[in-house]
């Protein structure tokens, strides 16, 4: 792929040029009293180097990404407009502007305005039905119109690769291109993660269902050494087991899937941890009653909601000697403080250890920064857990084969 400092050699300098580098700055959002908050800026402060990078050339920058799922056409609770103020309070000495469309007369009125070294965040990609289509026409008449605000383009929105959208998949093919810093750095990390990493080669999965995982699951039993699994997929795993999990989530269309997976790890000598006891409520609340139960009986009338202390230590310690570790998905409900001890636990493990350690994105990164715990501490958080997930599991990511191409 094309790096930055290449596509400034192919367009003989960036200064003065409108370069469209498409982001991810999908952040979660909490409403108050006062508006919508963001929550967790992860994703908008892993974007600024290389935004950084182009506004110190000159380049006149134009954003685009999207924000939630809406329907292809605009809802207030996904604007970017608070995106927009968050970027103004980390670029305190760069003009930032923000267009109230993505490809209408806010957002070409705006590319025109932009002198050197400034700004552009475009509204949210996906109130146009362009961006997500599945009809090539029409994905690319909205491509087209994004191509025509800039005269490059740089994909550095590493959680969208895995989308065959127009802003990830068909802009790079009207426009000379890069990959940003960050997507760069993203590949590389996986690339250690799948090309002989250092071993023990430890796997944590967690977050809700199977379903969601299951190439991944099936792509690590032949590279994985060992795989520690929780959150709530883990009981589709007890249950595959023959053990009651009370109302606990259970997908029982996967059972003779996991039970296929327990029995090739088996054969394959990979170690799967699955936990020994689990904190249990009688509802899906903090407020509820809850507390440790054996994780091979989990009363009727409860549910799991966090692996209990046991298993958060067995983890740790199964952690411990790693060289390569790879977490997606935390261990329990982490945003309620009754439940946040098995997520904790890991990233602490994690932490301390010496491992090459990779939090997959996602719900993982929130809950490191959530926990209060340094990202200096990990060798790398990543900005995208579904693309990572596809990757490993060696499925293709149109995003890096258009840059690629």
């Amino acid at each position: 792929m094309r790096t930055v400092e290449e596509l400034a050699a192919q367009v003989d300098g960036l200064r003065g040029k409108r370069v469209l580098v498409r982001s991810d700055l999908n952040v979660p959002l909490a409403e108050r009293d006062e508006g919508r908050e963001i929550t967790d800026d992860g994703r908008i402060r892993a974007s600024l180097p290389t935004w950084q990078r182009l506004l110190d050339e000159g380049a006149r920058v134009v954003v685009c990404a999207h924000l939630g799922r809406p329907k292809g056409a605009p809802e207030e609770r996904y604007s970017l407009a608070p995106v927009a103020e968050r970027v103004r309070e980390l670029l305190p000495e760069v003009t930032v502007r923000f267009a109230t469309d993505t490809t209408g007369e806010s957002a070409r009125e705006q590319a025109a305005a932009l002198a050197d070294g400034e700004l552009l965040l475009l509204e949210n990609l996906r109130f146009n039905p362009g961006e997500t289509s599945k009809d090539d026409d029409e994905r690319g008449r909205f491509a087209r119109d994004l191509a025509d605000l800039a005269s490059a383009y740089v994909g550095d929105g590493f959680g969208a690769v895995h989308r065959r959208h127009a802003s990830v998949y068909d802009v790079p093919r009207h426009l000379p291109s890069a990959a940003g810093g960050l997507v760069l750095a993203e590949v590389e990390v996986l690339r250690r993660l799948t090309q002989d990493p250092a071993r023990p080669y430890v796997v944590v999965l967690g977050g809700s269902k199977v379903s969601d995982k299951l190439g991944v699951i099936d792509a690590l039993l032949g590279t994985a050494d060992r795989i520690l699994v929780g959150g709530g997929m883990v009981f589709t795993f007890l249950a595959a087991q023959g053990h009651d999990v009370g109302t606990s989530l259970l997908e029982a269309d996967q059972l003779d899937t996991v039970r296929g997976y327990l029995a090739t790890a088996a054969e394959r000598g990979v170690d799967v941890v699955l936990p020994t006891d689990v904190v249990a409520a009688t509802a899906f609340s903090a407020d509820a009653e809850h507390g440790v139960v054996p994780a091979d009986a989990i009363p009727a009338d409860r549910m799991g909601l966090d692996i209990g202390p046991e298993s958060a230590t067995a983890f740790a310690a199964a952690l411990a000697d790693a060289g390569t570790v790879f977490w997606n998905g935390p261990m329990g409900v982490f945003e309620m403080e009754p439940y946040a001890a098995g997520t904790r636990a890991v990233a602490e493990a994690l932490a301390g250890s010496d491992a090459f350690s990779v939090v997959g994105g996602g719900d993982s990164a929130a809950a490191v920064r959530a926990l209060g715990l340094s990202e200096d501490d990990f060798g790398h958080i990543s900005t995208g857990g579904g693309a990572s997930l596809e990757y490993l599991q060696g499925d293709e990511l149109p995003g890096l084969q258009a840059l690629e191409g």
